[in-house]
């Protein structure tokens, strides 16, 4: 709540007098130190126009999957599918969210951030109605591999690409904003999940039928986000620039520059992580519910609603303990015990328990989302954001769609294998982070570089952040 409640209190008394100062140049801004709750209300009252739209999108978004991940799950075990063909088709959902985040990363500066974000909306509504008229097998792969749907609530895919590199000015760094934007995603989907539970949406057991008609509820969720990005200013483009003709500068803005070792070091750990994280996603999960404990659809939509608002919650207070203890440690020291929490829940005796364990885990496993983006962000030039993002979510999203595969293999042996396996690797992930950045030097609190500076300027008092 204190996330939500910062833009008021900002226009206090003192608020004015704090803008004066974060005006000064951004030399005496980066090397004067504060209080540390100056540093991030010193940046703005609050959010701009363009960012509300963003934040609005990603609501909207959050809402549409948040719904249909959970219905997803319950279909695929409804149709009688194996676990393998379950896995193949989770796949598929991954793999295409990983191509579509790699081709918005590679033309989304040439072609315009704001168109690039409508187009990818209006593909949202076209896969919501190729579902709901109930395709084969087959054609929910194809579907799948458009990147249009969603195994989670929250998605990182190209429409999350876009949004956090036209966020990045505003948040500099701080993780506030991307603190909100996830708290506002992750409520929205919490009651696009609690819709499930809605009379005559879904079946009262978990042998009913699951109609994919369902899935409609997609055309106005990416009609809106259409809408959204279509009023966006054309001051999100790479520059600040409204033109979104094809320029050979425009070619520059979409490859990574000095920061690609970096970025490239940061991706392959993300890409750990990821790889474990397919193993269990929301997909997955509303699947293993449903199968062990053979709990109907509305349960799973009450589970996923508790868990979202959680996770909403969890994000908001992210900024908080990054701003007290730094990116790097808030992401570590949250994630780690999050993954022991999520192997526990394969040895649950009941479907209660293991609700209960999920809950915790999601206390804790979310805080690394904003800071993580507000890490890549800060460690990149303005002019490196769309594809250090691309980069950063395709790392995770490249390696995902084997996680469900894998999950269904593994699965063959016990049906909660996976959540062991990925609480695991996710572990070692978080191992491998916090050994790496012990060595570069980023274990410090963040504090914003001045817009523009190059990925080697040092952005903090003490040892620094990324190089």
């Amino acid at each position: 709540m204190v996330a939500f409640l910062r833009p008021w209190l900002q226009n206090h008394l003192g608020a004015q007098a704090r803008r004066r100062r974060a005006r000064r140049p951004s030399g005496d801004r980066v090397r004067v130190r504060r209080p540390r709750g100056d540093q991030v209300r010193a940046r703005r009252p609050g959010l701009t126009r363009d960012a509300r739209l963003l934040v609005a999108g990603q609501g909207v978004r959050a809402a549409g999957y948040g719904f249909t991940s959970v219905v997803l799950g319950a279909l695929l075990a409804a149709r009688g599918y194996s676990h393998l063909q379950v896995g193949v088709v989770l796949t598929a959902l991954i793999a295409g969210t990983a191509l579509a985040s790699l081709a918005v990363g590679r033309v989304g500066d040439r072609i315009g951030r704001r168109r690039s974000y409508a187009v990818f909306s209006g593909g949202i509504a076209a896969a919501g109605v190729a579902v709901a008229v109930g395709p084969p097998w087959w054609l929910l792969l194809v579907v799948a591999l458009t990147g249009t749907l969603s195994t989670d609530v929250v998605d990182n895919g190209p429409a999350t690409t876009l949004e956090q590199a036209m966020l990045a000015a505003e948040d500099a760094g701080t993780a506030a904003i991307y603190g909100r934007y996830n708290a506002v995603g992750a409520a929205a989907g919490a009651f696009g999940a609690l819709a499930v539970t809605l009379p005559g949406l879904g079946p009262h057991g978990a042998a009913g039928a699951v109609p994919a008609w369902l899935f409609l509820i997609l055309v106005p969720v990416g009609i809106t986000g259409a809408v959204l990005g279509a009023n966006l200013s054309p001051g999100v483009e790479a520059g600040g620039a409204g033109s979104l003709a094809p320029q050979p500068a425009a070619r520059a803005r979409s490859r990574l520059g000095p920061s690609r070792p970096l970025v490239r070091r940061l991706a392959g750990l993300f890409a750990v992580d990821a790889a474990a994280g397919g193993l269990v996603t929301t997909g997955f999960l509303s699947y293993y519910f449903a199968e062990r404990y053979h709990v109907s659809v509305t349960a799973l939509g009450w589970l996923f609603f508790a868990v979202s608002v959680v996770q909403a919650v969890s994000v908001a207070l992210a900024p908080l303990l990054a701003r007290r203890f730094g990116l790097i440690a808030t992401m570590v020291g949250t994630h780690l015990p999050s993954n022991l929490l999520l192997a526990a829940v394969a040895f649950a005796p009941s479907f209660t328990a293991a609700a209960l364990l999920l809950l915790a885990r999601t206390t804790l496993s979310q805080m690394d989302v904003p800071t993580r983006q507000a890490l890549v962000m800060t460690v990149v030039t303005p002019q490196e954001r769309i594809p250090a993002a691309a980069v950063t979510n395709a790392a995770r999203y490249t390696v995902r769609p084997a996680g469900p595969l894998i999950a269904g293999l593994v699965q063959q042996l016990a049906l909660g294998a996976p959540l062991v396996a990925a609480g695991a690797v996710k572990a070692g992930y978080d191992l491998s982070l916090w050994g790496w950045s012990r060595r570069l030097g980023l274990i410090s609190r963040p504090r914003a570089r001045p817009p523009g500076a190059p990925a080697g300027t040092s952005v903090t008092a003490s040892r620094g952040e990324p190089p």
